[in-house]
């Protein structure tokens, strides 16, 4: 099965076939170098459109071993149109979303909560079965799998190959 890091990685190798073929879309997409083109570079341009700051805080995001900065994907250019409750806190953000229901998100290190229509502008199904399994928490899903495919659909909704 796919993850969703695995889903970057192959757009990166996508990415740098292109760049070697000197496809000037994908150039552009990598922005000039210092030095030669190397996979790193398509790596950290892939998880940069993404909405990660590079490769390393994409794959800490996505596998779950830094907590503390989720990125932007969560909350995409446009999104301001929703309301939303947004908290500092996680522990403030789970207890809201406890009372009220809705989907716990992060945008780098802030936390909101957002309903229904949000989730279908990310481009994701809020009827989805694994919205259920991971609790609507993004933050701290009962089950990291279930997020893992959620984060492999949003990437296959937004992101250009």
């Amino acid at each position: 099965m796919t993850t969703a890091i695995d889903d970057l990685k192959a757009r990166a190798r996508i990415l740098h076939r292109r760049a070697l073929a000197n496809d000037s879309a994908a150039l552009a997409r990598l922005g000039a170098l210092d030095e030669p083109l190397q996979r790193r570079h398509c790596l950290a341009a892939v998880a940069k459109e993404a909405g990660f700051r590079g490769w390393s805080h994409a794959a800490a995001a996505l596998t779950g071993t830094s907590g503390d900065d989720f990125g932007e994907l969560l909350y995409p250019r446009g999104s301001e149109a929703h309301w939303n409750v947004w908290s500092a806190s996680y522990d403030e953000a789970r207890g809201i979303r406890q009372q009220h229901g809705g989907y716990l998100l992060a945008y780098r290190r802030h936390f909101f909560i957002a309903d229904e229509h949000f989730i279908a502008t990310l481009g994701l199904d809020p009827a989805d079965p694994d919205w259920e399994t991971i609790g609507r928490d993004w933050v701290q899903p009962r089950d990291a799998a279930a997020r893992d495919r959620l984060y492999l659909k949003l990437f296959r909704a937004r992101l250009a190959a």
